[in-house]
């Protein structure tokens, strides 16, 4: 092929380039038990884990067993050799829990290109929660919502219903403190089965502030096995201006045995959980380069 114009060869193909980044802003949330050392040396469940975080902008991996940020470190250096297009970075929690011997981290993943930290800040009240939430204001660099709040849970099951009530006041603290509504909760709930039922809902102020929308629905099945089918693991957001800025029916369950073509027992070595994505809008300008690429190939077609 032989291009005949000298000046819009050049503007063709950046429009190119950046229509095809408009795809989306994928947020993901994946609990993995015990990700520890032991569990890290295995290759599979790497390489798993690697392709599953580079398909997102931002990843909350849960139940982070990594003290010395060994198993970090690894898993930064898999997913900088296997994704060179971005350099990931990461912000953790300390170790959260009961005992010595699960001190679980929260851990967000993210792409340097897409996407900086602002402010981190660890909710401090210890009564409500065993593992409280590891809290992360993010500046989107290509999204339509520049500023938001990450707010991720972990919760024990036995106490989910009081967990996820007090995340309501996690948001008010949070909110006033950064002076940002843009809040985004996710991560393990348990809020489904026998941990949440649909009486239980009068008791959750997530629940019962209309303010607020669960984007993972009731009947949606985020777990790996054939023996359960309840909606653990959840997305919540806050306010109308946040929820105008995800794309439309984007939250869902990411289904890895399908997408990377894995047995259930490779799945179940990683997780029983599957993760969950959702995705922001981009700008405004991104979402004008497609139909201007559109009206330049209508307007030209010697060119190609």
């Amino acid at each position: 092929m032989r291009w005949r114009s000298s000046g819009l060869p050049v503007l063709f193909l950046s429009l190119l380039t950046v229509s095809a980044t408009v795809s989306g802003f994928r947020i993901c949330s994946y609990n993995v038990p015990k990700f520890n050392l032991q569990k890290a040396s295995n290759y599979r469940v790497m390489h798993t884990l690697t392709r599953v975080i580079a398909g997102c902008d931002i990843c909350l991996l849960q139940n982070v067993i990594d003290s010395k940020g060994e198993v970090i470190r690894s898993l930064l250096s898999s997913l900088n050799r296997y994704d060179d297009d971005y350099l990931y970075k990461s912000v953790s929690s300390k170790g959260l829990g009961k005992s010595a011997d699960d001190m679980q981290q929260y851990v967000f993943l993210y792409r340097t290109q897409t996407v900086d930290v602002v402010a981190q800040y660890q909710y401090q009240s210890k009564q409500s929660f065993l593992r409280a939430p590891f809290i992360v204001q993010f500046q989107g660099k290509r999204t339509a919502i520049k500023k938001f709040i990450l707010v991720p849970l972990h919760t024990e099951p036995t106490q989910a219903i009081q967990e996820i009530d007090q995340l309501y006041d996690v948001f008010k603290e949070v909110s006033k403190k950064w002076n940002n509504t843009n809040v985004m909760f996710l991560g393990d709930f348990h809020a489904a089965c026998a941990y949440v039922t649909r009486a239980n809902r009068k008791n959750i102020r997530l629940f019962t502030n209309t303010s607020f929308s669960w984007l993972i629905k009731d009947k949606v099945d985020t777990t790996v096995s054939d023996d359960t089918n309840c909606a653990y693991d959840r997305i919540v957001v806050y306010g109308e201006p946040f929820l105008k800025a995800i794309s439309p029916s984007s939250a869902k369950v990411y289904n890895i045995a399908k997408e990377f073509k894995l047995t259930r027992s490779k799945v179940l070595e990683v997780s029983d959980h599957f993760p969950v994505e959702v995705k922001l809008k981009s700008s405004a300008l991104l979402l004008q380069a497609t139909p201007l690429l559109i009206l330049l190939v209508q307007s030209f077609p010697s060119a190609l």
